[in-house]
C-alpha cells in the first residue's frame, strides 16, 4: 500500500466539528485490498509484537484491547494504519485519540483520519504507520531499531514544535478560556484573539510591555540606580570596563564578598557569587566581561540568604518562589558524577527550557564550584549531603524551585509592587536575596538584586515543591479585563451559488454601521474600501489576512467548499454561519460523490455557529433546512415563500425569518412583521426581475439584522450596493450597448444556469447565450447544462475554457451541444471554442433590443472586451454627433 495525498486540517472540518488538528491520508491499499488482517498470517502477532501498547486503543468494542479484537477478528489495513499513526504519536509524549476510516469511491483507496498534536509529527507518524504495517504483512515484524528511530524522530519534531513552557502556561488557560490564538510568523510572537480585538505576546512580553521599562531592566545598574533613589534596598555596586578598575571597585563596594556579574547578561550567565580572593575576582571578572555585549561587568556586594523570585503582573505579586541551584543530594554510596546522571534521568528534566526542569550540565563551572566545596565527580557524599554544582539558582542551568506564594510578607509584597510600577514593566521577575522571605527585608538586610523583563514562568508553573500557580490567568485578565471579548464578529457565507454577492452585500450592510469590515471573495481579501489581494480568497489562509488584521473590527467571509476539505476553517465558532443552498457542483472532486455529502460539507458553516448567534438557512432549499437538526446556534431561515411551511412553524414558536412577500423583502419574528425594502427598489435584484439575487438579499439583510445591524442602517445598504463590474466581477453585470444589452455572469454549474434563467427569460427581445463549462465536471453536468441553455436562450453559441481540466479540445462542447439537441433538435446553436471570438460574434449578431448572456471563464477578460465595445460606441456616437453639427454649421 502507498499513500496517494496527506491533507492537514487546522480548523473544523468535514471529519469532525470539534477535533479541529486532524491528518487526511489517502492511502491505497493496493496488493491488501479486500484482504482483512486475520487473512495475513503472522500479522496480528507481529502487530503485538511491536506495538504491545496498542492493548489500550478501546475501538468501536468499547473495552480495553477492543482495537487488537478487531484486529484478530479481521479488519482491513486502513483501519490499522489508522490506528498505529495514533500509537505512535502517544508513544512520543503526544496524547491523542481521534481517528476514523472511511472507503472512498475508488475501489481500495481509503481515507485515513487521525488526530495529531503537532501537524508535523501527525504526517510523519501517518508515513511511519504505513511503513510499519507493510514491513509486518512483508516480514512478520518491523526492526526495533526502525521503532527506536520513529519515536525519536517523533520526539524531536515535537520538541521543536513546542512554545516553550512560559508560552504554554499562557496557551493553556488561552484555551480553558476558549479565545481563539494563532501564531504568528516572526519573533516567535503569537496572536491571542481576533481583529481589532487582539492582542499579542512572545514569551512573557505582551502588547502593554513598555519598552522604556524594558529598556531599564536590562540596564542593571540603571535599574539599581533609579531603585536606591526611591528608597528600595539594593545592593552597593559600581560597574567597570577594564581590569585595573576592578581592585577599586571592590574597595568600593565595601570589600569582600563580592559578585560580579556582566551589565547586560541573563539566564545567570556570567555570574559569580561570593567571591573571598583576588585570584577568583579575576577570573570572575574575565568571565563576566566574555559574556556582556559591551563588556561592562558590574561589582556588588555580596548578600547571604537565599535567592527567590517573585513575580508581578499587572502591578499585583501572583507568585513567589525560592530558588535553589543545581545539586545533587548523597545517598552514601553513589559519587557525585553517577548522582548528577540519576538526576538527569528524571522525566521532568529536559534540555534548555523544553521541559519542567532543565538537565544539570558538567562543564568547567560545575567542577570548579565543587572544588571549591572540597569534593570532585569520583567524591561520594554521604546521605543527605549536598553538593552544588551552579553558584545560581537559575532554573536554566539545573535549579530547582520550592513555591513561596503564601509565605512572603505583605510589607515585600509592598516593596515589589512599588518596584515594578517604578521600573514600567506589566510583567515582571524580581530576584531577592533573603535569608527568610516571610520577614521584612528590612528586617533581614534583604535585597532586590534584579528586575528581569521577561521572567519566565516555569518556576511558579511547575515548582518542584509547594503549589503550582495559574500564572497564565493573571495574564489574559490584565490583556482581557472584565470579561472584555478577545473576538470580532465573524459571519461565514457558503453555498454553491450566490455566495461572493451575499457576502460583498453582506459586508457593505455592516459598513454602514461605520465599522472596518473585512470580507473575502473568490475575486480577493478586501479591508474596508481597499482590495488587499485579489484572487480567489475563499480558504482559510485568507480568512485568516482578515483575522489577524488589527484594525478590522467586522469580518465576512466567503467559505468555499475546497477550504473546508483541505484546509478546515479558519476560526473556531463564528457569529453567524449562513448556508445559501446546496446543488450538484464539483461532485466527484475531493471524494465528495453525492449531494448529501456536499451538504455535509457545507454544513461544517453552519454547525461552528456559537450558541448565542445564528445560523441563517434556507428554508426553500431541503438539505440546508435539515441542518437546523444539527447547529447549537439559533436559527433564522429565508424563503422566497412567505407561505413557506418551515417559515411558519419557525415563526409560530417565535424565531426569527426573512421572506419575500408581495414584491417586499420582509424580516418576521413571532407575530412581528416589518417590510424592509421593495425589491425592485434594491439594485441587486435587476429590478426586482432576478429571483435568486433576491433570495441573496433575504439572507444578507437577515444576517444583518441577527447581528444588531439598524434596520435603516439595512435599508440605506440594501439601497447602495450596485452589482457593478467593479463592485461584483462576475456576478449579473448588465452592459448597456445602445441598440443592445450584454450580461456577464459568472455562471458555471446547474443550479446557477437555472437561477440565472430566472432573470434571462424576464427579457423581452432576443436572448442570445454564449456559453460553455469547466472540463473537471461530470459528462451528465456538462450535457444538463445544454439542456439549460436550449430552455433559457433563444440561440446560443457555446464555446470552451482554455483551461480544459484534462478534457480533449471540442469534448466539453460537443458534451453542451449534446445536451441542446436532447431538448430541441432544430435548437439554433453553433461551436466558436476560442472565448473571445464566442463572444464578439454574440455580440455582433444578437437582434437590436437583444440580450447577450455571457458566461465566462475569464470574468476580467469579457468584462474587458465590453468595456473595450462600449468605449468605441461612445467615442463613434460622439463622432456623429460632431459630424452633424459641422453640416449644421455648414
Amino acid at each position: 500500500m502507498h499513500i496517494l495525498k496527506t491533507l492537514t486540517l487546522r480548523g473544523p472540518n468535514y471529519w469532525s466539528i470539534r477535533r479541529t488538528k486532524l491528518i487526511v491520508m489517502r492511502l491505497d491499499l493496493e496488493d491488501l485490498t479486500e484482504k482483512y488482517s486475520n487473512t495475513l498470517p503472522g500479522f496480528y502477532d507481529g502487530l503485538v509484537k511491536v506495538l504491545p501498547s496498542l492493548i489500550e486503543h478501546y475501538c468501536s468494542p468499547s473495552r480495553r484491547g477492543g482495537f487488537l479484537e478487531r484486529v484478530k477478528e479481521g479488519t482491513l489495513m486502513g483501519h490499522i494504519v489508522e490506528h498505529v499513526a495514533l500509537e505512535l504519536q502517544e508513544l512520543a509524549g503526544m496524547p491523542v485519540g481521534f481517528g476514523r476510516t472511511r472507503e472512498t469511491a475508488e475501489p481500495g483507496v481509503f481515507n485515513v483520519v487521525f488526530e495529531y498534536a503537532d501537524e508535523q509529527a501527525g504526517r510523519y507518524a501517518g508515513r511511519a504507520a504505513v511503513r510499519l504495517c507493510n514491513s509486518i504483512v512483508q516480514t512478520g515484524t518491523y526492526p526495533p531499531e526502525e521503532i527506536k528511530q520513529d519515536l525519536q524522530d517523533l520526539r524531536e519534531l515535537a520538541a521543536n514544535a513546542a512554545l516553550g513552557p512560559s508560552t504554554e502556561s499562557i496557551i493553556t488557560e488561552v484555551e480553558a478560556r476558549k479565545i481563539p490564538w494563532m501564531p504568528l510568523s516572526a519573533r516567535a510572537m503569537v496572536q491571542l484573539g481576533h481583529g481589532a480585538k487582539q492582542k499579542r505576546i512572545q514569551a512573557t512580553l505582551t502588547d502593554y510591555s513598555s519598552i522604556l521599562g524594558v529598556e531599564l531592566a536590562c540596564d542593571k545598574e540603571g535599574t539599581k540606580t533609579v531603585l536606591r533613589d526611591a528608597g528600595i534596598p539594593v545592593p552597593r555596586g559600581t560597574v567597570i570596563q577594564y581590569l585595573d578598575e576592578l581592585e577599586e571597585a571592590i574597595e568600593d563596594v565595601g570589600g569582600y564578598p563580592i559578585v560580579i556579574k556582566p551589565l547586560d547578561g541573563n539566564h545567570g550567565r556570567g555570574i559569580t557569587i561570593n567571591i573571598n580572593d583576588w585570584d577568583k575576582a579575576k577570573e570572575a571578572y574575565t568571565l563576566a566581561s566574555d559574556a556582556s555585549k559591551t563588556r561592562n561587568t558590574i561589582v556588588e556586594r555580596y548578600y547571604k540568604g537565599n535567592d527567590h523570585r517573585i513575580l508581578a503582573i499587572n502591578g499585583k505579586v501572583v507568585a513567589v518562589a525560592e530558588r535553589i541551584p543545581a545539586h545533587v543530594v548523597g545517598n552514601g554510596e553513589s559519587t557525585i558524577s553517577e548522582l548528577i546522571d540519576l538526576t538527569n534521568r528524571d522525566p521532568h528534566r529536559g534540555e534548555g527550557h523544553d521541559n519542567i526542569l532543565t538537565k544539570i550540565v558538567l562543564d568547567k563551572t560545575a567542577t570548579d564550584i565543587l572544588l571549591a566545596q572540597g569534593y570532585t565527580l569520583d567524591s561520594v557524599l554521604a546521605k543527605g549531603d549536598r553538593a552544588y554544582l551552579r553558584a545560581t539558582a537559575n532554573l536554566s542551568t539545573g535549579g530547582i524551585a520550592i513555591d513561596r506564594t503564601d509565605d512572603i510578607h505583605p510589607e515585600n509584597i509592598w516593596i515589589a509592587e512599588r518596584v515594578v510600577k517604578t521600573i514600567g514593566l506589566d510583567i515582571a521577575g524580581l530576584d531577592v536575596v533573603t535569608p527568610d522571605i516571610s520577614k521584612p527585608l528590612r528586617e533581614t538586610n534583604g535585597v532586590i538584586v534584579e528586575v528581569n523583563a521577561a521572567p519566565g514562568f516555569r518556576m511558579h508553573v511547575c515548582p518542584s515543591q509547594g503549589l503550582p500557580r495559574n500564572v497564565g490567568a493573571a495574564v489574559l485578565d490584565m490583556l482581557f479585563p472584565s470579561g472584555e471579548s478577545p473576538r470580532i464578529p465573524i459571519v461565514a457565507i457558503t453555498g454553491t451559488n450566490g455566495k461572493t454577492t451575499t457576502t460583498r452585500l453582506t459586508a457593505h450592510l455592516f459598513r454602514q454601521t461605520d465599522k472596518v469590515v473585512g470580507y473575502t471573495t473568490t475575486d480577493g481579501i478586501y479591508i474596508g474600501e481597499y482590495l488587499v489581494e485579489k484572487g480567489d480568497t475563499t480558504g482559510p489562509q485568507s480568512a485568516q489576512v482578515i483575522l489577524k488584521d488589527p484594525t478590522v473590527e467586522v469580518a465576512v467571509l466567503e467559505t468555499a467548499r475546497g477550504g473546508i476539505l483541505r484546509s478546515g476553517l479558519a476560526f473556531d465558532t463564528c457569529n453567524v454561519g449562513v448556508v445559501l443552498n446546496i446543488a450538484a457542483d464539483h461532485l466527484g472532486l475531493g471524494d465528495i460523490n453525492t449531494i448529501e455529502q456536499m451538504a455535509q460539507v457545507k454544513s461544517v458553516v453552519a454547525e461552528v455557529a456559537s450558541a448565542g448567534g445564528y445560523a441563517v438557512l434556507n428554508a426553500d432549499d431541503p438539505l440546508v433546512a435539515a441542518m437546523a437538526e444539527k447547529v447549537k446556534a439559533k436559527v433564522a431561515y429565508f424563503s422566497m415563500s412567505p407561505d413557506n411551511p418551515i417559515v411558519l412553524e419557525h415563526a409560530r414558536r417565535g424565531g426569527l425569518a426573512a421572506i419575500y412577500e408581495q414584491g417586499y423583502l420582509s424580516l418576521m419574528e413571532g407575530d412581528w412583521r416589518l417590510r424592509v425594502e421593495e425589491a425592485r427598489k434594491i439594485p441587486v435584484t435587476m429590478g426586482g426581475m432576478a429571483p435568486f439575487m433576491i433570495a441573496n438579499a433575504l439572507a444578507a439583510c437577515l444576517t444583518a439584522f441577527a447581528q444588531g445591524v439598524d434596520i435603516e442602517q439595512i435599508r440605506q445598504g440594501l439601497r447602495t450596493f450596485r452589482p457593478s463590474a467593479d463592485q461584483t466581477p462576475g456576478r449579473m453585470n448588465l452592459f448597456d450597448l445602445g441598440r443592445t444589452h450584454a450580461l456577464i455572469d459568472y455562471a458555471h454549474n446547474p443550479a446557477s444556469y437555472e437561477a440565472l434563467g430566472g432573470f434571462v427569460r424576464n427579457w423581452q427581445g432576443e436572448r442570445l447565450g454564449v456559453v460553455g463549462g469547466p472540463g473537471d465536471r461530470r459528462d451528465e453536468d456538462l450535457i444538463l447544462l445544454g439542456e439549460l441553455s436550449a430552455k433559457m436562450f433563444d440561440r446560443a453559441i457555446v464555446k470552451e475554457d482554455e483551461d480544459r481540466r484534462g478534457r480533449d479540445r471540442g469534448e466539453v462542447a460537443d458534451l453542451i451541444l449534446e445536451g441542446m439537441k436532447r431538448v430541441d433538435t432544430n435548437f439554433s446553436c453553433k461551436t466558436i471554442l476560442d472565448e473571445r471570438e464566442a463572444i464578439l460574434a454574440g455580440l455582433e449578431s444578437v437582434s437590436e433590443g437583444g440580450l447577450v448572456v455571457i458566461l465566462p471563464e475569464s470574468v476580467s477578460g469579457a468584462i474587458a472586451l465590453i468595456q473595450e465595445k462600449q468605449t468605441a460606441q461612445n467615442n463613434g456616437h460622439r463622432e456623429g454627433v460632431i459630424s452633424q453639427r459641422a453640416t449644421s454649421e455648414v
